[in-house]
Formats: C-alpha cells, structure tokens, sequence
C-alpha cells in the first residue's frame, strides 16, 4: 500500500485507488500517476471515494435486479426491437466482436442511452450508419421507480466519468480539460448485464460473457454481489480474477484510450467465467460505457500524434469504430441492424 499525497494506493495487476483527494491538486496528481500506472500494465484499476451516494447505487441495483426477475411476459413489453433500445433476453455473443466464434452469452440485458430521450430526428443525426445511441429508450412501467432511477444514475455516472477523463489527461501530461470537448455530444449508455441461474450445462466454449475488449473510451463498472466472476487477461494465455471491493467500482480503459495514446495505454482483453456446476446463484453487472462524440476521431493525440492510426480499423471515427464492434457482437440478429432513422 502506498499512500503519496494522502492518496491511498493499493497496489496489484487490478490497483485499489482511493479518490477521495481528487479536490485538490496535489490529490489529483497523485490520483493522475496511480491512474496512469494502471493504465499502462492491466488497464484496469478499482476506484474508492468516488463520491457516487450509496443509496443510488442501491436503488440501482435493487429496482434493476426486481425488473429481471420479472415474468418474461412483463420483461418482453419493453423488449429490445428496431428502433428502440430495452430488454434483451440473449445478449449476443461478445467474443464475436474480436471475430471469435461462440455460442451467446449466458445473460439477459438491458441498456439505455443518454441520447435515448432525444427526438426521432435529433437521434438520425447521431452517424450515418446504425449505432445504438440512436435507438428510443424504452422503460418498463414496473417497478414504478425504474426510469428515474437509471436516468439518475446515468447523470451521476457521467459526472464521475468526465472527471475521470480529466484525470487520464492529468496522468498523460496533457491539460487536464483536454478532452473537454470531445465528449460535450457523448453518447454513453448503461447495459445491465443479468447472469440468471444456470440450470443447465453451458455449451462448449459458452461464457457468462465471452473474452473481449471494451471498445470505448472508459468503462465503470459496479457488481452487486462478491460471487465475483469478471477475469482480466494477463500475458497471453493467464486470466486473473478481478476482486469485488464493497462500495467500489471497477474501472478499464477501451480501445479508443489504446488508440488516442498509440498503443500505450491497453485495453486489455477480459471475460466473466460461468460459476461451478450446481451454483445457481444469479449476478447483476453494472457497466456505464463513457462514449464520445460519434464523429470524434480516433486518431493518435496530443504527444502520441505522430503515431499512425493502423489502416486495417477500417474507420476513421469512434461511432464507426464502436458500431462495428456492436454489429459483429450481435451478428445472430441482423434484423437489429435495420434503420433506426
């Protein structure tokens, strides 16, 4: 453990930072160094202090897990269709998105985005290509507190996540409102992830959620029970469970943070692994995707500027980038691909 500027570090693959002292410049650049330390060997890195009450991460939790244990008559109502984000009772299969092939994922989701309350045609104008940050948001009249509750925790969220940005500045030897501006149009969302009950053996090479990597620019991640699950890649062939700190979230770069750095900061390959035959013990994942502007680019910046963006992305954009990505994941159902304009 260590403690530089009063900031408490504790250290590991996954570190524990505690960001209590992120008020004052001193405890930001201490928060900054841990931060950039992390993000440069894991990628990952678990957060304390971080300021978001603890009864909305309740009421997060606790209204989100009544809706998926629901009937699936009522969780269908809102179900995920062109046009519209919700409910999805097969989450896709996220190692599709590396070009991976494997059977879905073992959870059901639900997702919304903070453009999902914009108008049909404030929406159309988010990319010229199907992206799901241009889908309606959909919510469930039961429980009667769900819509307000996520609309809360998605502001609170982004809130703690621009800070967070300003930190990944600060630990980069940029200004610390760098990328102030490409985030003041973000298209970040929430997608519950609902690991059910496995009453049944998984098919071979089936995950609660298959190996992959985030493909934004920072994920938060909250995990309502210690059963624990999420493994980080380490070398090439070694996973690493990631602990579960009461009150904490986990936080990981994606691909745009490799990308805008030129590759020095990871974005670093990670799974949720299916619990032992015959616990049947459900989990609840809370993941905010941090997501930027849709046309931001995502070429090298700032002093990794003069690194090449590799041709074979195929996109020059983050909504391009991260669209693919989605398209691929969900591959089974190309009717999700239909124009939402």
């Amino acid at each position: 453990m260590s403690t530089p500027n009063g900031v408490t570090v504790i250290e590991g693959f996954v570190p524990v930072i505690d960001l209590s002292a992120r008020r004052t410049d001193a405890g930001r650049k201490a928060i900054a160094q841990a931060i950039g330390q992390a993000c440069t060997s894991s990628g990952f890195f678990t957060i304390v202090g971080h300021g978001v009450p603890e009864n909305l991460i309740d009421r997060m939790c606790t209204t989100t897990r009544e809706f998926f244990t629901m009937p699936d008559e009522a969780k269908d109502l809102v179900a995920h269709r062109p046009g519209v984000s919700g409910f999805r009772r097969m989450a896709g299969s996220t190692a599709h998105s590396l070009d991976k092939k494997t059977p879905p994922d073992l959870c059901e989701v639900f997702s919304a985005h903070v453009t999902g309350n914009l108008t049909d045609e404030e929406r159309a104008n988010l990319g010229d290509y199907w992206a799901s940050w241009k889908l309606a948001n959909v919510w469930p009249e039961e429980p009667s507190n769900f819509a307000d509750t996520w609309r809360e925790y998605m502001m609170e969220l982004t809130h703690l996540a621009a800070d967070l940005m300003r930190l990944f500045a600060l630990a980069l030897e940029l200004k610390e409102d760098f990328f102030d501006d490409i985030f003041d149009r973000h298209v970040s969302s929430v997608a519950v992830n609902y690991y059910f009950p496995q009453q049944q053996a998984p098919l071979p090479g089936q995950l609660r959620r298959g190996e992959h990597t985030d493909w934004g620019s920072l994920t938060i991640l909250y995990q309502d029970t210690a059963v624990g699950g999420l493994q980080v890649r380490h070398g090439s062939d070694e996973w690493r469970d990631v602990p579960v700190i009461p009150g904490g979230f986990i936080v990981n770069i994606g691909d745009l943070m490799s990308l805008w750095t030129g590759g020095r900061w990871v974005s670093t390959m990670h799974r949720v692994i299916n619990p032992e035959r015959g616990n049947t013990s459900s989990r609840l994942s809370i993941p905010f995707f941090y997501l930027p502007n849709h046309d931001a680019a995502i070429d090298p910046i700032g002093s990794f500027a003069d690194g090449e963006t590799p041709q074979h992305l195929g996109a020059t954009t983050a909504g391009q980038w991260i669209s693919r990505k989605m398209q691929k994941t969900f591959s089974a159902d190309p009717s999700d691909y239909q124009s939402a304009d």
